[in-house]
């Protein structure tokens, strides 16, 4: 986990248990789980008081972007977390980030002062002053198990379950609680890798019928809470001209 940079192309399958283990069955002798195993990851989403980032990514744009809080397992106080600036143009996926603790992540971000000491850290200052009224608005968490190639390190499978949301206790230094995103009978799996499928993969991908699927965490986990009356748009008051969000 010591990259700071990311630059690939992601795709995301919603598939069955199932699926999953005949998957796996035929994942060749040199993909291996990674050293970490079965890890859960914990996420607080910034957003502005209107929902704007998330509403502007799930419609779909050629350039979007998402600032978020990263910590695997709990972490409080003077843990390990990352701060993560992910931005996605034209279907390639750009991440950057930098190490720093929960309390740190938290107070720099709410006070738009980020160490600049590196251009990572200039980048994510920026954001933060461009969409001034950032802060953390939802917790995502789940469990992954990641696989990867030895002989091909921009290529990983990884499998998400026991994805979980909520919008108050904003906080990393807790269990992985809240509503759940997706049924126990399935798993996101996420493949992540630069330039063309391996032929085994396209081939079981085809034998097995799994099909990509567009399915963001952050996003169907926004689109559920204003299923739900958790959040309301109240497009009568305007702010910077977009409608407020409060919490119902």
């Amino acid at each position: 986990m010591a990259n700071d940079r990311f630059e690939r192309l992601e795709f995301k399958y919603l598939i069955t248990r199932q699926q999953q283990k005949k998957l796996l069955e035929v994942f060749p002798g040199e993909i291996k789980i990674d050293s970490y195993g079965r890890t859960d990851i914990f996420n607080l989403y910034l957003d502005t008081d209107d929902f704007r980032l998330i509403r502007n990514s799930i419609e779909k744009p050629v350039y979007k972007e998402k600032l978020r809080v990263r910590s695997y397992g709990k972490a409080a106080g003077r843990d390990q977390v990352f701060i993560e600036l992910k931005k996605k143009y034209k279907g390639v996926v750009y991440k950057r980030r930098i190490a720093t603790t929960q309390d740190e992540a938290l107070d720099s971000l709410l006070a738009r002062k980020i160490d600049c000491s590196s251009q990572i850290g200039q980048e994510i200052e920026y954001f933060t002053k461009y969409y001034r009224s950032l802060k953390p608005r939802m917790f995502i968490g789940y469990e992954r198990v990641a696989y990867f190639d030895p002989n091909n390190p921009d290529f990983r499978v990884t499998f998400d379950e026991n994805i979980r949301y909520r919008l108050n206790n904003l906080t990393l230094d807790c269990k992985n609680e809240g509503a759940l995103l997706i049924d126990s009978d399935h798993v996101l799996m996420e493949i992540k890798i630069m330039g063309s499928f391996p032929l085994w993969l396209a081939q079981a991908l085809s034998m097995l019928e799994i099909s990509k699927s567009s399915f963001s965490k952050y996003g169907n986990a926004y689109k559920e809470c204003l299923e739900k009356g958790q959040i309301e748009i109240k497009t009568n008051i305007n702010y910077n001209g977009q409608g407020v969000v409060s919490y119902a």
